[in-house]
């Protein structure tokens, strides 16, 4: 089956099975070209609830999927490739950090959103990329267990000093290997480039940038902005949702900055998907319920954008 037929078919499915698609910006490009709703996971979790849809299909890794369900219990959400999960995610487990809670009884656990929703039960509070720094600075507790990415503890950590933050060792690999030397080339043939990289990157490439911003964050400012010329450091296929938002700019991507599980999800497993109704995201009510409030306390702090 072609690539058009296989979208002629999605384009129906839409309609006869009530369902909304939701891609990640991390996404291959022809699953953002079919998607509803393109964003980051909280944005598209909370886009799920404003759908008027029974079933959801999220292109993105399984914390993504898991939080869309926390956030519409009620509805059902498919994940075309439930090994599309996210290593950084899969770097912390709720029986570890449950003792390092009994360890510190006075911290409080601030959750990155990039966590499985059995972490989320266990958590006081979520953060995003975006609002890591407000949530931490919001918490009344002068210690902080941060996981599970200790890079973007360690760029939060640069705004609310004040706090003792205990990091966890994970990262996220695709962001943590983004190397200084292929920026700095690209920066040497297009001087007038802005860079803008994701505070999951290393600190020498935090340092290194112009801005540090979320997924939304670099959408945002590169529709806002006067330059024309960004050099991206977060995965190399936000490049094409910037690039298609933004036609008269130009956005240099590094080649190396691939997500090999974002890449999982494809147009033929879309449209399995969305034929099957399946594979369903399932978990327990217990499980939603404890997981939805961080999620819901992070919410309330705001997204920080």
């Amino acid at each position: 089956m072609d690539r058009k037929e296989i979208k002629r078919k999605i384009t129906n499915l839409k309609e006869k099975n009530n369902i909304v698609i939701l891609a990640h910006n991390y996404q291959i490009p022809e699953v953002q070209d079919i998607a509803d709703f393109l964003g980051d996971s909280l944005d598209l979790a909370l886009k799920a609830t404003r759908a008027d849809a029974e079933n959801i299909v999220f292109c993105g890794v399984d914390f993504m999927a898991q939080s869309a369900k926390i956030l519409n219990p009620n509805k059902n959400v498919m994940h075309p490739d439930m090994d599309a999960k996210c290593p950084m995610a899969g770097m912390v487990d709720a029986e570890s950090l449950g003792w390092l809670i009994k360890d510190n009884p006075d911290a409080e656990v601030v959750s990155y959103i990039n966590t499985t929703a059995e972490v989320k039960a266990i958590t006081d509070i979520c953060c995003t990329s975006a609002n890591g720094e407000k949530v931490v600075r919001a918490s009344s507790a002068e210690k902080i267990i941060f996981v599970p990415d200790r890079n973007l503890g360690l760029y939060v950590q640069r705004f609310v000093p004040e706090k003792e933050m205990i990091l966890w060792p994970g990262i996220c690999p695709t962001h943590h290997n983004i190397q200084k030397e292929e920026i700095l080339s690209i920066k040497k043939k297009h001087p007038h480039a802005e860079i803008l990289v994701h505070p999951e990157c290393r600190p020498g490439i935090i340092d290194l940038a112009d801005h540090v911003f979320s997924t939304s964050g670099m959408v945002r400012y590169s529709k806002e902005s006067e330059t024309k010329e960004f050099i991206i450091g977060t995965e190399k296929d936000m490049c094409y949702r910037l690039k298609k938002e933004n036609p008269k700019k130009t956005f240099y991507s590094l080649v190396s900055a691939v997500c090999p599980s974002m890449k999982k999800i494809t147009l033929q497993k879309v449209l399995k998907s969305m034929e099957s109704l399946e594979p369903k995201i399932e978990l327990s009510e217990d499980v939603m319920q404890k997981a939805k409030m961080p999620l819901q306390k992070m919410m309330d702090i705001g997204r920080g954008d």
